[in-house]
């Protein structure tokens, strides 16, 4: 919750999240919605309590590829996810718009009062590891919800093609700004094999992934074939039955993953702070515990 210039954010009694994970893209149009989709699927195959938190709010695509058609449901104080056929939780903006083609135009305090409410009113129960889709790029939207939420670590999702690694440095950069770790970065559509011959393929030229890992000391990349596969199944919402065992190693990174500044970049708060808000009398606070 929001309490004055505390900023502090407390989360439901009912809830409890043991690792949050970012999933950012430095643009659209790299599968960062489908790298999460199968994150979580992989993190559930390894008999995990999964979440998803959609916070691209104004390209919500989590609903779709999971097949859920069920609407969140709740009081002015409590919302219920939405659960997936798998058990795979989710909430997302698509789950509480009557009609899900609908935009969402909407500017950066409400897209963080959303934030927000899905992060501290959705009972989320136990979970293991929630992912986050996050809004592409790393312009205001973007930056409203890392400051928006307790990141233990993020993963960045990018393709092959030279102009995308640069923007992947831009993503790299906000991350290490906002002191948040980088648990390791998949690179989509890295090659396709042809069905008839077998042939490899790099659609979108050669991998620079691992020079760029190197070079800021990332040592979790994991390379995602174009599949046909997976894009048919995040039309039919059948993503969470795909089997991608390149994401097993990067999961266990998530899982471990900490972030002791989950402050998101706030000053450390104070001594003596309580982060009992309703009764705090200490000037410039900026946890966000």
């Amino acid at each position: 919750m929001f309490c004055g210039s505390c900023v502090c954010k407390i989360m439901n009694s009912q809830s409890n999240v043991k690792k949050l994970i970012g999933v950012i893209s430095g643009k659209g149009g790299v599968g960062k919605s489908s790298v999460t989709s199968m994150l979580a699927a992989a993190s559930k195959k390894q008999g995990y309590k999964v979440a998803v938190l959609d916070a691209d709010l104004t390209g919500p695509s989590i609903p779709q590829a999971f097949g859920i058609e069920d609407k969140a449901y709740g009081t002015e104080e409590e919302i219920w996810p939405v659960v997936s056929k798998g058990g795979i939780k989710v909430i997302s903006v698509n789950s509480v718009l009557e009609d899900v083609t609908d935009p969402v135009i909407w500017r950066g305090p409400l897209l963080a009062g959303v934030i927000d409410q899905f992060w501290n009113n959705v009972i989320w129960e136990d979970i293991d590891i929630m992912y986050v889709d996050m809004p592409p790029g790393t312009g205001d939207v973007a930056l409203t919800v890392f400051q928006s939420l307790p990141l233990d670590g993020i993963v960045i999702v990018t393709s092959p093609q030279e102009l995308v690694s640069m923007i992947v440095q831009k993503a790299v950069k906000m991350a290490q700004m906002m002191n948040i770790p980088i648990v390791g970065i998949v690179e989509n559509m890295s090659v396709f094999t042809c069905p008839d011959c077998g042939k490899k393929h790099h659609i979108f030229g050669e991998s620079h992934v691992k020079d760029i890992a190197a070079q800021y000391g990332i040592t979790e990349v994991a390379e995602l074939p174009l599949d046909m596969a997976v894009a048919k199944a995040m039309d039919e919402g059948t993503i969470e039955f795909v089997d991608r065992p390149e994401l097993d190693s990067l999961v266990v990174e998530c899982l471990n993953a900490d972030n002791p500044d989950k402050h998101d970049g706030y000053p450390e708060p104070p001594e003596g702070c309580t982060h009992d808000c309703s009764s705090c009398g200490v000037e410039g606070c900026g946890s966000r515990q």
